[in-house]
């Protein structure tokens, strides 16, 4: 258990939860303190609907990597097995995507332009470590598979069909 409880606390939860929190609280007594959304707003709506597809997405990724690749999203333990399953069927990243939605959520439901601009520097800095460090990564530990892969499914816009692997029997 502690295996996969320590990479979600310090990743995800950094990102998704000190982080914010810390702008939140230095922001508070300045011209970008937040103000809550409220049911009668469209952004409280919206926050709820990123925030449940944030938590299916990275927890069905976390769940993903845990049974099936038997490892973590941490780069100290990461999967031993490669995962095409699930959300990774349709898009190459969903648990940055996950993370994604509850920042989005985060700064919808807080209707705060610190967290909004926290969400774009998140986003631009796995532009630019995914491809360049995480995608070099997994090529050289899955080879060929992850190269197949590579080729028919999106880093970050999911395909609208599920892309199944030669030979996985899936149809």
């Amino acid at each position: 258990m502690r295996r996969w409880l320590l990479p979600a606390l310090a990743l995800p939860g950094m990102v998704v939860l000190a982080t914010p929190a810390a702008i939140v609280y230095y922001t508070r007594d300045t011209r970008w303190a937040h103000a809550w959304a409220t049911p009668t707003t469209p952004q409280f709506w919206l926050a709820i609907v990123c925030t449940l597809v944030g938590l299916v997405l990275s927890g069905w990724s976390v769940l993903l990597f845990a049974r099936v690749g038997q490892g973590t999203a941490a780069p100290w333990d990461p999967p031993r097995r490669f995962v095409v399953l699930g959300p990774y069927r349709h898009v190459r990243n969903p648990m940055i995507s996950g993370v994604m939605f509850l920042l989005v959520a985060e700064a919808l439901a807080l209707r705060s332009w610190p967290l909004a601009v926290w969400c774009l520097l998140f986003a631009v800095g796995n532009a630019v470590y995914i491809p360049f460090r995480e995608e070099r990564t997994l090529a050289k530990r899955y080879g060929h598979d992850y190269a197949l892969y590579k080729e028919n499914v999106p880093r970050w816009l999911p395909r609208p069909t599920p892309w199944s692997p030669p030979g996985d029997g899936t149809p």
